[in-house]
């Protein structure tokens, strides 16, 4: 096959995209730190939600470097590049279905025990399985320089390879395309089941008001958690439209518009998670914040630290009450 015209990226799409991978670090590590930081915190979808930020921090270091770079060849930096993002974007797939399978079975089977069983499985198929195509493409010597066609500067599956589609597809894009069918399904099954539960107890509100256990599986219910798939759908789409033009042999595949979003795409997941699950979660902002407060004013006395800390507890304890008294389902501990 005839080597395609390269795709150019332009200065300000490097700087763009650049700029996205050192949110998408910076996220990921902040996910990271606040699991490690508090240990009420590490819940069981809250460690799913750091191995993500893992591969999600691998996958952003190594996409920055190809940015960087710019490839314009199979030099041995561009194979390795791709090797790295290869096996860390496969399990960044994985790891996204294996949060939703999570969830489905802890909130609409309404089985904990299960639900924890299969994280070591999670485990082998989210690293194992990538680790493996990675090993299989590049002992091939399938990686490489791919013209940009598919990517912005750095490198996956060598344009020139006959079979390039085929080994695109393995190494992605197929992992991808079942993504956007099985996350949807089980994201709507986790939300009507959820609305369900919250109806019924508004419904029997008196009666489930002295039964703890009835709150049981509403508390499990990390709401905020289910917007993963949506966020994987809203950033994984224009690499994916990118991909069918290649198929289809289409020059709109070379769209800077379109170039830039599949960069931000591909790249910001990291941060995406560690806006929705770090910042815009009340109890781990305040946390974040508080902390970050005491380290800035050095002059502040232990005995102030101690009482602003002790009244910030007594205001989230007062919130989940309120929140139990207007819902009548018990929030989870740390809304996620």
């Amino acid at each position: 096959m005839a080597l395609l015209e390269q795709t150019d990226v332009a200065v300000y799409e490097q700087v763009v995209v650049l700029v996205s991978c050192a949110l998408s670090v910076l996220g990921s590590v902040l996910v990271i730190s606040t699991f490690a930081l508090w240990s009420d915190l590490r819940t069981t979808p809250r460690k799913l939600l750091v191995f993500l930020s893992i591969a999600d921090l691998l996958s952003a270091v190594s996409y920055s470097y190809g940015v960087y770079k710019v490839f314009s060849d199979n030099t041995w930096d561009c194979v390795t590049q791709g090797a790295v993002s290869t096996f860390s974007n496969t399990s960044s797939f994985f790891w996204t279905m294996a949060i939703a399978v999570y969830l489905y079975i802890l909130i609409v089977k309404s089985s904990q025990r299960l639900a924890d069983s299969l994280v070591l499985y999670f485990h082998l198929i989210s690293w194992g399985v990538p680790m493996a195509i990675t090993v299989a493409a590049v002992s091939l010597q399938k990686i490489g320089y791919d013209a940009s066609e598919v990517s912005v500067g750095w490198c996956w599956i060598s344009i020139e390879e006959d079979d390039h589609v085929l080994w695109m597809l393995l190494t992605g894009k197929i992992w991808e395309l079942l993504a956007y069918v099985i996350l949807p399904v089980l994201y709507i099954l986790i939300k009507i089941h959820i609305r369900k539960a919250h109806a019924a107890l508004s419904e029997y509100r008196p009666i489930l008001a002295r039964n703890r256990l009835s709150h049981s599986i509403p508390a499990m219910a990390d709401r905020k958690l289910t917007l993963i798939p949506i966020i994987f759908i809203a950033l994984r789409i224009w690499s994916t439209v990118r991909f069918m033009l290649l198929l289809t042999g289409s020059p709109a595949g070379q769209n800077p518009v379109l170039v830039i979003l599949h960069g931000i795409g591909n790249t910001f997941q990291g941060a995406a998670n560690c806006i929705m699950f770090v910042l815009c979660t009340r109890p781990v902002r305040a946390r974040l914040a508080a902390r970050l407060c005491c380290r800035s004013t050095d002059t502040r006395s232990n005995s102030d630290v101690t009482s602003r800390h002790t009244d910030h507890t007594h205001s989230l304890s007062h919130t989940s009450k309120r929140t139990v008294s207007h819902t009548g389902v018990e929030e989870s501990k740390d809304e996620v």
